[in-house]
């Protein structure tokens, strides 16, 4: 994606034609938000899948691996809503940080009534100056800020975990991205947090405190999701996919993909292939 940021309008007409193709399983270089009025998903991120009911919220975060299916609801009607794409720099950190580190819980259903519609009268907004010939960023940028307000205050009426800590943010933060660089190595906790002038046991209260998980449970969900998609894209061996991730024997790479997973490697491929 080479603009800065986009926002489209689907219908139900062309949801309705877009649930007759089965799309793979892919990953984005930017932000997606999604908001549906009416209709049905069925979203799978991280290979994690769940079915949701409009009006909701969908976000996906940058890399994340994900696929929507659109499917119909009770009223017989497909989603129609916005996509937003975006690159985070867009937006202030104090915002996006809320979405780029709690992805875990990408999908919120929210109610029908007023708060929805400020939601969708915000977005209209949005709409409404992108498409003028000489859209105005800095207005865009500020009406998405308001729009996450909105969304965020939602999310937190469903006691979703968010941290309230501006510091314990920032330094979950930077723990993410010295994870991405080195979660393929065979490396401790301690070298997280030494990297975060840290130490080992403050690091691991902020990530339980933020996503109620220690760290060791963090990168082993990395790694996880990382040979999922090697195994679903590469033509690797089981034995070379767990060398690449820091596993230097083959069963125990198994051992530890069958815990997460609920199934070995080759299984996990099998499965992956009939389905696609």
């Amino acid at each position: 994606m080479e603009q800065l940021f986009t926002i489209t309008w689907f219908t139900g007409e062309k949801s309705k034609r877009m649930s007759a193709f089965m799309f793979e399983p892919h990953s984005h270089d930017f932000e997606e938000l999604v908001i549906c009025k009416t209709g049905m998903i069925e979203h799978l991120i991280d290979f994690d899948r769940s079915r949701l009911t409009a009006p909701l919220v969908c976000f996906v975060s940058k890399g994340k691996v994900h696929t929507v299916d659109m499917l119909p609801d009770a009223q017989n009607r497909y989603p129609e809503g916005w996509i937003f794409r975006f690159k985070s720099s867009l937006i202030s950190e104090s915002r996006f940080q809320l979405y780029s580190n709690y992805h875990d819980y990408a999908n919120v259903e929210l109610p029908i009534g007023e708060s929805f519609d400020r939601i969708c009268a915000v977005t209209q907004m949005i709409e409404d100056e992108y498409v003028k010939d000489t859209a105005d960023f800095s207005i865009i940028r500020s009406l998405l800020s308001t729009l996450f307000v909105l969304i965020e205050a939602e999310r937190k009426k469903k006691a979703l975990p968010v941290s309230t800590d501006n510091n314990q943010n920032i330094t979950f933060k930077s723990f993410l991205r010295i994870l991405e660089d080195n979660f393929k190595r065979d490396v401790s906790v301690d070298f997280y947090a030494e990297k975060l002038n840290m130490s080992a046991r403050n690091l691991n209260l902020i990530c339980r405190t933020i996503l109620q998980r220690s760290v060791s449970e963090i990168i082993e969900t990395r790694k996880l999701t990382e040979a999922k998609n090697l195994l679903m894209h590469s033509n690797k061996t089981i034995s070379e996919i767990g060398f690449d991730l820091g596993y230097n024997e083959k069963a125990y790479f198994t051992k530890v993909f069958k815990k997460k997973a609920g199934v070995t490697p080759s299984e996990f491929r099998k499965e992956m292939k009939k389905m696609l």
